[in-house]
């Protein structure tokens, strides 16, 4: 099975396509691809859909990279997907923790998945909400899709919530732009694409601090509202401080 399919340079298999070539029967085939998971030489990706290693494991169990994993489970879904959250702030040296779990935006799929030794979280968004991204390439020459460095930076304002950023976030801000490693430019134009309206005020509020060029943060003011309705700077603190009323956001942070 393994030389047949490394052969034809397949590392995806589907339930049913060995039965012909292999001179199989379903049930046969559908031994064959049990036995083969239970010695961990194959990697489920759901039901009826496996990955097989590129060559013939030198004995113990194979399994896929976090890249190999996601991408196969893309393809089969249709999708797209980006690496976000806490193994990008681990990537790009914002925080020297080092996930035990893959997180990634996609188009597809919500919730939980193991693909060999993989353990993946899925985060669906809408296609629209996907982008700011850089391609890597894997030392086994897999294709990974990671978010951006000002992507990165962006996602950990918005998405405060779910990867308890903030008010880290801002920090990093600060850094990244006094390094020079993200532009204020670059900044403001993802902080618009891909940020709702509180990211915008929070963002803002920060780059002004930092000194940005005015025409950059006319901008970010340009696509908020007039309200009245104040956010907090850190929404992890109680509702009091100082109003910026330029912005709209309560400084209840020392940042």
């Amino acid at each position: 099975m393994l030389a047949y399919l490394q052969m034809r340079k397949k590392r995806t298999v589907r339930m049913g396509e060995l039965t012909g070539p292999l001179h199989l029967s379903p049930t046969q085939e559908r031994e064959l691809f049990r036995r083969m998971l239970r010695g961990q030489m194959i990697a489920r990706v759901r039901p009826g859909v496996f990955l097989v290693p590129a060559t013939l494991p030198l004995g113990g169990a194979w399994t896929p990279g976090p890249a190999q994993a996601l991408t196969a489970l893309m393809e089969d879904r249709k999708g797209r997907y980006q690496i976000c959250g806490p193994n990008a702030f681990n990537r790009y040296g914002l925080d020297d923790q080092i996930p035990n779990r893959v997180v990634a935006y996609n188009d597809r799929v919500s919730g939980e998945r193991t693909i060999g030794a993989v353990s993946l979280i899925l985060i669906k968004v809408a296609t629209r909400r996907l982008g700011g991204t850089v391609v890597a390439t894997t030392p086994d020459g897999e294709r990974e899709v990671w978010a951006s460095r000002v992507r990165t930076l962006v996602d950990a304002v918005y998405d405060w919530a779910r990867f308890a950023s903030l008010p880290r976030g801002f920090g990093w801000i600060r850094q990244e732009l006094r390094t020079r490693r993200v532009s204020a430019a670059d900044l403001v134009a993802t902080t618009l694409r891909f940020g709702d309206k509180a990211t915008i005020r929070r963002v803002a509020w920060v780059l002004e601090q930092e000194g940005v060029a005015a025409p950059l943060l006319r901008k970010l003011e340009r696509a908020l509202p007039s309200s009245s309705t104040l956010v907090p700077l850190n929404p992890m603190r109680p509702k009091r401080g100082r109003a910026d009323r330029r912005w709209g956001v309560v400084v209840n942070e020392d940042v």
